[in-house]
């Protein structure tokens, strides 16, 4: 396995920490039946020790020369479909085929691991639970709450779609090569019911935009071109606030005054 060198397209640190991996293993509590997916499994030090739980696993890998290392080390311990492919690009409604709710775990590349998320989240009715390694600067914004410097779209859009847990930090030492960067794992919950009312999705998404789109400036200026600072004014919303002090259910009662 030694002789893999890891990509830099592909944003590739593989995770060397056992310690690390129990700890992963543990936060997943995989249970016999569950369909697990590993997204970017690289070497496959995880998925060796997610099949010592469950008898099958999928994973979605795009590096092609990897491919066949993977099913060397891991293909002998359980089921393993590996599928050779863009996660970005993946179908994960069509893993879902048997019912079974997804369990989606991931070490992922830093340079996708946002819009993945937001990928993931349009399968979200398919999905149970999501388990990452991140940027631990992209986990703090997932995390954060209002009134906190690292609170911003982020924040707001998937603490709409779900319960945000962060779990724990990872050195960069657990990886080879090792990032430049700290790590952390989080886990991801979709909600069967968004914990706001929301008229329309695609307009929460246009405001929470549109607010954050100028930092430094208050709502009054950067949603002027969709509420006016009477209309913010009637909701009991300050127009001089900035974006990063609203909650998620003061956006969600200016996205349903636009909508």
């Amino acid at each position: 396995m030694k002789d893999h060198r890891a990509r830099k397209r592909f944003g590739q640190h593989f995770l060397i920490d056992g310690n690390v991996v129990t700890r992963i293993v543990a936060a997943i509590n995989p249970q016999q039946g569950d369909h697990i997916v590993e997204i970017g499994p690289g070497l496959g030090v995880l998925t060796e020790a997610l099949l010592s739980c469950v008898p099958e696993l999928d994973a979605v890998e795009l590096d092609r020369d990897i491919i066949p290392k993977l099913a060397e080390r891991c293909g002998k311990l359980g089921s393993l479909t590996i599928h050779e492919a863009d996660a970005l690009q993946f179908d994960f409604m069509a893993l879902a085929g048997d019912k079974r709710p997804l369990r989606i775990v991931g070490n992922l590349p830093y340079n996708i691991s946002t819009p993945l998320m937001f990928h993931l989240i349009e399968s979200s009715q398919v999905i149970s639970d999501m388990h990452f390694m991140l940027q631990k600067e992209v986990v703090n914004r997932l995390a954060a709450q209002p009134g906190n410097k690292d609170y911003g779209r982020l924040s707001v859009m998937m603490q709409f779609h779900c319960q945000v847990d962060s779990l724990f930090d990872v050195p960069p030492e657990s990886f080879d090569p090792p990032p430049k960067v700290n790590s952390a794992v989080v886990r991801l919950i979709p909600y069967s019911e968004p914990p706001v009312k929301v008229n329309d999705v695609k307009i929460l998404e246009k405001v929470v935009t549109q607010a954050f789109s100028q930092r430094r400036k208050t709502i009054r200026n950067t949603l002027k071109p969709l509420l006016s600072a009477e209309q913010m004014e009637k909701l009991g919303i300050d127009p001089v606030r900035r974006a990063e002090t609203l909650s998620l259910s003061e956006f969600a009662e200016l996205s349903n005054l636009v909508g």
